[in-house]
């Protein structure tokens, strides 16, 4: 059951994606009377799960989910319709239009690519609102359970205070993506300002690690269950939150942690909260510093309760929700060509990084839940709105700086030219498709 929410959650949003994004260029294309010949959602290679003519164009479902396309006449594309352009240009095709029309249509996809993720952006801070942890709040600092990422200079109970210059005002799971894209940071510890330099290749060891996080909330130490080998198996309950181990506080799992590996086989008193009320237990730490049991964690209205966090909500109105909409979709844009850089840049380690389809399908949660689903489509949006516009032959940017030539040059290149450049750009793509494709396997086989 959870593979199939998590397939149908990536076909949805990829079928919203294509086919809003193919519509960029269909609706301009007809405003300007070229002949739109097809319209599909996924490739029909050889065969089209459905397809029905309507008037000039044939609307389609292919069965190769890769993307989705518009065949325009007139246009060389990836179908690399030679015998079309050998005829005389006829009104109603691409070729025939003024650059300035051409233009248009061509940036229509990736322009309805960026309307949509400022769209969601704006109705789910409507319907959401913002829900957070002051940074201020923040007393006792992070967590790093990373070990790239202390040896980086981020130790567990430092507060982040700014990423590349910017002050966090607010905790929320993307302060971990900012401290990802930065050169510089500057966190509190013991109530002194340090500020740390990140290596270069920062991403790249992150990426190397198994583990993926950069810092996450410190949390209690909870007692899921306990194992029937344990020898704390009579001792322990599940649902017990450990306050103290050896008369030392243990407020958090990784101070708990931290003294069970210093204390591996020994007997040691301890305090543990249970059903609100403080009980004296002796635990017995194994040769492994563990104590045989199940961690697990705490709702954040219980986090609330017992007094770790303050959360914070906020709720916005229908026109405050457009500012901040807006807001939040120009630093998603501009985090995801941080993020693009990086990957350009050898140095970085980023492309190690680079996933495809499987990567895409990774991201979505095995559980409904339209807010995630929403964000990641967002995010998915301003991807492919970013990546069409590359200046790669066989892609929207191709085509766009083509005409941009035109325009400012009053030449028009030859259609030898373009279809040879239609071919170098599908080659790229097909390799930057392999190479992408190729990642997954790759993490897939070792467990990355």
């Amino acid at each position: 059951m959870e593979i199939v929410i998590k397939l149908s959650q990536f076909l949805l949003s990829l079928s919203i994606l294509i086919i809003l994004h193919e519509l960029g260029h269909f609706i301009p294309a007809k405003l300007f009377k070229t002949r739109v010949e097809k319209f599909y959602l996924f490739f029909d290679v050889k065969y089209s799960l459905l397809k029905k003519k309507i008037g000039e164009t044939e609307y389609g479902i292919g069965w190769l989910p890769l993307g989705g396309y518009v065949k325009i006449a007139g246009m060389i594309d990836e179908s690399m319709d030679k015998e079309q352009m050998q005829g005389e240009a006829q009104p109603w095709e691409f070729r025939s239009k003024p650059a300035w029309q051409r233009l248009i249509i061509m940036l229509g996809g990736v322009t309805v690519n960026f309307i949509l993720a400022f769209i969601i952006y704006i109705g789910m801070t409507y319907v959401y609102g913002d829900y957070y942890i002051k940074n201020n709040d923040l007393k006792d600092g992070v967590w790093v359970t990373n070990p790239v990422v202390e040896k980086a200079g981020i130790k567990t109970g430092d507060r982040i205070v700014s990423v590349d210059g910017t002050p966090v005002e607010r905790f929320v799971p993307s302060v971990s993506l900012d401290i990802l894209m930065s050169k510089k940071i500057i966190v509190e510890r013991n109530g002194q300002n340090v500020e740390i330099d990140l290596p270069v290749n920062f991403i790249g060891k992150i990426l190397d690690e198994n583990k993926k996080e950069v810092i996450r909330l410190r949390i209690p130490f909870v007692v899921s269950s306990i194992s029937d080998e344990s020898a704390n198996k009579d001792v322990l309950m599940a649902k017990d939150i450990l306050v103290s181990v050896g008369g030392t506080s243990a407020k958090y799992y990784d101070e708990a942690l931290k003294y069970f590996e210093e204390h591996k086989g020994q007997k040691v008193a301890a305090v543990v909260l249970r059903d609100n009320k403080e009980v004296a237990v002796s635990l017995q730490i194994n040769n492994e510093g563990k104590l045989g049991v199940i961690s697990g964690g705490l709702k954040e209205d219980n986090l609330e309760k017992l007094g770790y966090y303050k959360f914070s909500k906020e709720s916005y109105g229908f026109l405050e929700s457009f500012p901040i909409g807006i807001d939040k979709g120009v630093t998603q844009l501009s985090n995801y060509w941080k993020q693009l850089k990086a990957i350009f840049n050898p140095n970085t380690g980023a492309y190690k990084g680079v996933g495809g389809f499987a990567a895409i399908y990774n991201v979505f949660p095995d559980t409904w839940s339209w807010e995630t689903f929403w964000n990641i489509t967002a995010l998915l949006s301003i991807m492919l709105g970013v990546m069409n516009l590359l200046p790669i032959p066989a892609l929207d940017g191709g085509h766009v700086m083509f005409l941009l030539y035109e325009m400012i040059t009053g030449k028009t290149p030859s259609d030898k030219f373009m279809e040879r450049a239609q071919l170098v750009g599908f080659v790229l793509l097909i390799s930057l498709l392999l190479f992408a494709n190729g990642n997954d396997i790759y993490k897939a086989i070792v467990g990355k």
